[in-house]
């Protein structure tokens, strides 16, 4: 598995964020897809012994931001809608996967889906990304 990277300041995915999930993910090429596995600890609890549901949000947001890098684009996100199947409950393992249904000029729609270790679909988000240029934004 990946590791985040050490100096970026990002909550999701970034390692120089004491604070931050230090989220990170890797690619599979043959699919195109981006993976992810995690088992998210109690300082991320919504409802007693269940994952937030802003923090899941954010799993798949981060998931479905980094299918970017097969375009080699930079993109921020516009939309995001999240389905929320089932409960996540706090320690246990899931597996997240994003990947790009359609992309429209620098419209780009991403889906991602959050699973448990026994493959039941936990949630499911779709967003949209709009491509930027990382030189006007200073990124």
């Amino acid at each position: 598995m990946a590791e985040p990277n050490p100096i970026n300041p990002c909550f999701g995915c970034g390692g120089a964020n004491a604070r931050g999930m230090q989220l990170a993910f890797d690619r599979d090429e043959e699919r195109r897809r981006i993976v992810g596995r995690f088992q998210l600890g109690p300082e991320f609890q919504g409802g007693p012994g269940f994952i937030h549901g802003g923090i899941i949000a954010t799993v798949l947001d981060e998931a479905m931001g980094k299918v970017c890098r097969f375009s080699d684009v930079r993109a921020v996100t516009a939309e995001l809608n999240v389905q929320y199947l089932r409960p996540i409950r706090i320690g246990e393992e899931v597996r997240v996967e994003a990947f790009e249904e359609s992309r429209n000029g620098k419209h780009l729609i991403h889906v991602g889906e959050i699973h448990n270790a026994a493959g039941e679909l936990l949630a499911k988000g779709r967003g949209r990304f709009v491509v930027i240029d990382p030189e006007r934004f200073r990124i």
